[in-house]
């Protein structure tokens, strides 16, 4: 038997009004338990009380309602004049702490899988035998994960990341000057793709490479691999999920390319984790070896009349006889869901960056379920900010040389460009002042995340001191949903001629010339069809 999950000076009520005004006011104890003769049941008894509520993790759900508040809803029947009836019952749990909270939801998922799965050969209630799920496939939707290994699976979107020779250079630089920690090692390439990075390891020394890839470009990367036999013939391909396969030694040196959009889309750096702690010998290393997300307040008037003209079209009141204006507000806020990705003058940031560290060689994979950035800037200028922008960078932390790969603006494009959440009601702030705020992004099963910006212009000038909250706005966007813009730096305004009417700033933009020493890249248009899954 498993043991149990206990949480004590736990508060729970039944949703249920009459339900609710029966049950006595206090905490209580919250345990997981089960094994295979009995059901895997969330146990949840008040201080002192008899009864206890059973709830059957088979089918129950949770949902979040607050840092430490959950509703735990299950199915149960009821019999009525003799007819056994299906009803919903939903109980919010409150935990004392976030850690208990992340803990308390770990634990009912685990619980919750391990009476869904049992073990391997297990045989469940009814008489059929089952085999446990791939943990990938757990968390992740059928469909997203087959979108994605379908993209992937194509050679002209792999040409499109080989052909960012920012990335493609920096991975083959980081290799090459560090040698040593690949001659005569064991390498492990997740998500090996068509096999370059195989091929870059093979190239400093590695004794054997094994390329672990589940998409069906296994076969492009064994035709390459075979194309250059002095490398290949040290070179191994396993087709599978990292989740899943089984390598027959450990590896000396893990090697990937997990970053997608603000680092941590598409949910590859848990892959990356799940790697490392299958695979990786002790003291082994890993390339990349950490990344940061850098975050920033930004002005932006051009960018923000562009997102709100978007919504423009439904504020017709005659559309072929139709008023489609009840449908403005809702089009609007779709607008303002989505993040902006595309290349941007560092000059439109109005104070410094701050950046959010994550170690890969220590990260644990619950730790990139939900991320939670605390935000404080102090503005450099008096304007009006549009919200925040964000990109990243990744250490290769080698012996000999340690290299850096930047997506930050000024930097040559990369094709993860910048990514910016733009506020529907931007803030107003004054040379001095200070920005606070949160950026809480929460992974979801579409191999992406939610975004929660909240943004504060706080107290300036005299009584500053008190403290205090001016202006707050807020956002919430769709990480797997961005606007693509043109890739290239739009121009560079000035803080005081941003405010001007649109007229005047589309008579400014199409006079002026890009600035020098930036890299143009290419239109995202020309890339349309990838969208879905721009890394």
């Amino acid at each position: 038997m498993a043991s149990p999950d206990q949480f004590p000076n736990v508060s729970f009520a039944d949703v249920n009004a009459a339900a609710a005004a029966a049950q006595e006011p206090g905490g209580g104890t919250a345990v997981f338990s089960g094994d295979g003769a009995a059901a895997a049941r969330l146990r949840l008894a008040r201080t002192g009380a008899e009864q206890a509520v059973e709830i059957d993790l088979a089918v129950a759900q949770i949902f979040k309602l607050g840092r430490t508040e959950w509703l735990c809803v299950s199915g149960e029947t009821e019999a009525k004049s003799g007819v056994e009836e299906l009803f919903s019952r939903a109980i919010k749990v409150v935990l004392r702490t976030e850690a208990e909270s992340k803990a308390f939801s770990l634990a009912f998922q685990r619980w919750k899988q391990r009476m869904i799965s049992g073990k391997d050969g297990e045989p469940l209630e009814n008489g059929s035998i089952t085999v446990c799920k791939s943990k990938f496939d757990t968390k992740i939707e059928a469909s997203s994960a087959q979108m994605y290994f379908h993209y992937y699976g194509q050679l002209l979107h792999q040409q499109n990341m080989l052909q960012d020779f920012v990335r493609t250079g920096t991975y083959y630089a980081a290799v090459m000057e560090n040698r040593s920690d690949f001659e005569g090692r064991i390498v492990v390439d997740v998500g090996a793709g068509s096999g370059i990075l195989s091929l870059f390891a093979a190239q400093a020394g590695a004794k054997h490479v094994y390329a672990v890839e589940a998409s069906e470009m296994v076969e492009h990367a064994q035709r390459l691999i075979s194309g250059n036999p002095s490398l290949g013939q040290r070179i191994t391909i396993i087709k599978g999920k990292v989740e899943d396969v089984e390598l027959p030694v450990k590896a000396d040196i893990l090697i990937s390319e997990p970053m997608g959009t603000l680092l941590v889309n598409e949910r590859m750096l848990e892959s990356y984790v799940i790697a490392r702690d299958r695979f990786l010998a002790p003291g082994g290393k890993m390339f990349p070896t950490t990344g940061r997300i850098h975050m920033a307040p930004f002005s932006d008037e051009y960018l923000y009349v562009e997102m709100a003209n978007k919504a423009l079209f439904w504020q017709q009141h005659n559309f072929f006889g139709v008023d489609l204006t009840p449908l403005h507000g809702s089009a609007f806020d779709g607008y303002f869901s989505q993040p902006v990705v595309d290349a941007f003058d560092p000059r439109l940031l109005v104070s410094p960056p701050t950046y959010h560290p994550l170690d890969f060689t220590s990260l644990k994979e619950e730790d990139l379920y939900e991320i939670d950035i605390p935000l404080s800037f102090v503005s450099s200028v008096g304007t009006r900010v549009h919200g925040l922008a964000c990109w990243f960078d990744v250490l290769f932390d080698g012996s000999t040389v340690q290299r850096w790969l930047t997506t930050a603006p000024g930097s040559p494009t990369t094709h993860w460009y910048q990514l910016r959440c733009v506020l529907s009601q931007p803030l107003y702030v004054m040379a001095g002042q200070e920005i606070t705020g949160r950026l809480h992004l929460v992974a979801h099963s579409a191999q992406s995340y939610t975004i929660y910006l909240t943004m504060s212009a706080k107290m300036w000038g005299v009584g500053a001191e008190q403290g205090g909250i001016l202006q707050t706005s807020t956002a919430k966007l769709e990480l797997k949903e961005p606007y693509y813009r043109l890739s290239q730096p739009q121009p560079y305004m000035p803080q005081d001629q941003q405010q001007q009417p649109l007229s005047s700033l589309q008579a400014q933009v199409s006079g002026q010339q890009m600035q020098d020493g930036l890299s143009p890249g290419i239109t995202v248009e020309q890339e349309r069809d990838s969208a879905a899954f721009t890394r």
